[in-house]
């Protein structure tokens, strides 16, 4: 089974309640997710921000697969770095953005992090099936061997 982190804004409701739709859909592919607002965050702030922060250093070491939730008209800055990191570990990462707002003429997003993921996905949809050829390809690794 891989294992994925879910790198998200997690500070509104709204934010928080989609995080946890997408994990939801990402484990019935057939994936483990660590959700740092659940898996880490709930450590609580005071006192133990140190502990947050290698926690989730430690899951996004022991993931195959970043998700990144890309929305909003900046990238959140705990993403953007968490995107940073993961790129310099040789992670795959997959960037999710919903949001249709563009940066003009530099792209989607800061191109930076566009440079840094493997693939952008346009919609939750759109990332499922990115994440079950992936399932699909690592149940059957003669199928990578055989295309041409």
């Amino acid at each position: 089974m891989k294992a994925i982190y879910l790198a998200a804004p997690l500070f509104s409701e709204a934010e928080r309640e989609y995080n946890k739709k997408l994990r939801d859909a990402v484990r019935k592919l057939g994936f483990s997710v660590f959700l740092p607002q659940e898996d880490s965050n709930n450590l609580g702030v005071h006192g133990r921000q140190r502990q947050i922060y290698e926690k989730n250093l430690k899951a996004i070491d022991a993931s195959d697969i970043i998700i990144a939730v890309l929305d909003g008209s900046d990238i959140d800055s705990g993403t953007a770095w968490e995107v940073g990191y993961a790129c310099a570990r040789n992670k795959k990462v997959i960037g999710l953005r919903t949001d249709f707002r563009t940066l003009g003429a530099e792209g989607r997003v800061n191109l930076m992090i566009e440079n840094s993921l493997h693939s952008l996905c346009n919609s939750t949809h759109e990332l499922l099936g990115e994440l079950e050829k992936i399932r699909v390809g690592s149940e059957n690794p003669s199928a990578e061997r055989e295309a041409p």
